[in-house]
């Protein structure tokens, strides 16, 4: 499945997505945190960023329940400036 990045979560990354084997979104999260473990700002830039499966919003609660369907993507957008 696919983990795409957005802006400053981009930036972050240093690439604008990941592709990783997950069932659900938070293993997806695990597997992305462990590939950037080295990028410093990445961390970070995570814990503040509004998640999306495919269009629907995810609760941070609800990430190791929330199982990922064939060939969605979790979107991974952080505060954007302005408005």
């Amino acid at each position: 499945m696919t983990v795409r990045y957005w802006a400053a979560a981009r930036q972050a990354a240093g690439v604008a997505e990941d592709c990783v084997e997950a069932r659900t979104v938070g293993e997806a999260l695990a597997h992305v945190r462990e590939i950037h473990a080295h990028q410093p700002k990445f961390e970070a830039v995570l814990g503040v960023s509004s998640l999306l499966l495919g269009s629907s919003p995810v609760g941070l609660r609800d990430v190791d329940q929330l199982v990922i369907p064939p060939g969605d993507v979790v979107e991974v957008l952080p505060p954007f400036a302005g408005g």
